[in-house]
């Protein structure tokens, strides 16, 4: 009878339990209980089962981990001890490369680089992004690849820190993405024979080489030239936002649509400019900041004016804008309709232009040096060198109460 309750157990059992090890610890188990409890047990369906495997993963064996070998410990050690890497990650960076046994190749990489010009800082900051450069070919991978980059400008340590920055671009196809993504960006740019513009791309963008040239690059390119956006805006929005030109062209599509919705045109030249705004802030933002002009009146045809005659309107600080509406419109006592008219206004900076030049005004006026008072707009809108000799050079018994009524307050907020 105790044999067969013992094979019923048996049949039971999930399988991992009908090891003969695991089996004999349960055996022995079962007979430390009394036959009373044993069949209490057993009686019940669905107690059994539970009883056993709550019993038998409680056992001394089932809370014992052993750590996973390490399979390639040099790697591993030389990643922790050179380049600072947690112990995961080393683990993971060394899983990735089981056929190198020994700090040889990585070591012959780092010693290439330095021969380019690399600091120990460059190699460094290079590798912690992409380590898997330390196990490239140099011959056939990396020579080529720095070779190309050397070509377009850079070298010895401008190269490294290049690189250090950007170090995904050794990883990306030289042939098939790196090159064609290039000659397409180099053939928008305009006026860059010494490449710096292109440099300023990469570095701002580096993925910019990380998707097909044909399918997305060309893809972007040809919807935004079709969009009126062409030449040197096409070449201007390329250097301010490089990745509109690699995102979904759904997305692209979309972003632009809500541009149109606002009012903008698409043969109007300010439209690469409010594309350019929407597309470095969040729904939120841009509501946020109408809602700020809401706030002191402005209604929302007046806030869509605003936007389609100054698209970097909502590209300023919500901070400035208060500081600004305020001044203009207490202290100056503007109406709504100058700056719905003349929202550049408020994209001026209010501590080096704006309050400057209305102290100069307001000296001007108190001294009585003019007969008629100039139209504040105009001022504002005046270059450096004009209001300085329009209002301050002029009058040469006062000049200097007046320049340093002007850079005084500079001068001040600086130090503040």
């Amino acid at each position: 009878e105790s044999l067969s309750l013992s094979l019923s157990l048996f049949d039971l059992l999930p399988l991992p339990l009908k090891h003969p090890a695991t089996l004999m610890q349960t055996l022995h188990l079962r007979s430390s209980l009394s036959p009373s409890r044993f069949s209490s047990l057993y009686s019940n369906p669905t107690r059994p089962f539970l009883s056993l495997f709550s019993s038998v993963a409680s056992l001394p064996h089932a809370h014992t981990h052993s750590s996973p070998p390490i399979p390639n410990p040099s790697i591993f050690n030389y990643l922790i001890e050179t380049f600072g890497f947690s112990e995961s990650r080393a683990l993971s960076i060394s899983n990735r490369f089981p056929w190198i046994e020994t700090p040889e190749k990585p070591q012959s990489v780092v010693q290439f680089l330095k021969q380019l010009g690399f600091s120990e800082t460059h190699i460094r900051s290079s590798v912690r992004v992409s380590p898997q450069i330390l196990f490239s070919n140099i011959d056939k991978t990396l020579k080529p690849k720095l070779q190309f980059f050397q070509e377009l400008g850079l070298t010895g340590s401008d190269l490294g820190k290049f690189i250090s920055k950007n170090s995904p671009l050794l990883t990306r196809s030289l042939d098939r993405k790196l090159i064609p993504c290039i000659e397409i960006i180099k053939k928008i740019l305009t006026n860059d024979d010494n490449n710096q513009d292109l440099i300023r791309v990469l570095s701002r963008c580096n993925w910019i080489t990380s998707k097909d040239p044909e399918s997305r690059l060309l893809g972007n390119i040809s919807y935004l030239v079709s969009c009126g956006i062409v030449g040197s805006q096409l070449s201007v929005l390329l250097k301010r936002q490089p990745r509109l030109f690699i995102m979904q062209e759904s997305a692209l599509r979309d972003l632009v649509s809500r541009v149109i919705d606002v009012g903008f045109s698409i043969d109007s030249r300010m439209l690469v400019h409010a594309v350019y705004t929407v597309s470095c802030l969040s729904t939120e933002t841009i509501t946020r900041k109408l809602e700020l002009f809401r706030s002191f009146g402005f209604s929302k045809d007046e806030c869509l004016a605003m936007f389609r005659r100054a698209p970097g309107l909502l590209r300023t600080s919500e901070v400035k804008l208060k500081l600004g509406i305020e001044f203009f419109m207490k202290c100056i006592k503007f109406e709504k309709s100058v700056l719905v008219h003349r929202p550049w206004c408020l994209m001026l900076s209010m501590e080096e232009r704006v309050i400057p030049r209305y102290r100069v005004l307001q000296l001007i006026k108190e001294k009585r040096l003019l007969k008629k008072e100039p139209s504040f707009i105009n001022v504002l809108n005046m270059p450096e060198d004009e209001f300085l000799e329009k209002f301050i050079s002029r009058f040469r018994d006062d000049a200097e109460e007046l320049l340093v009524t002007y850079r005084g307050d500079v001068l001040d907020s600086s130090e503040e």
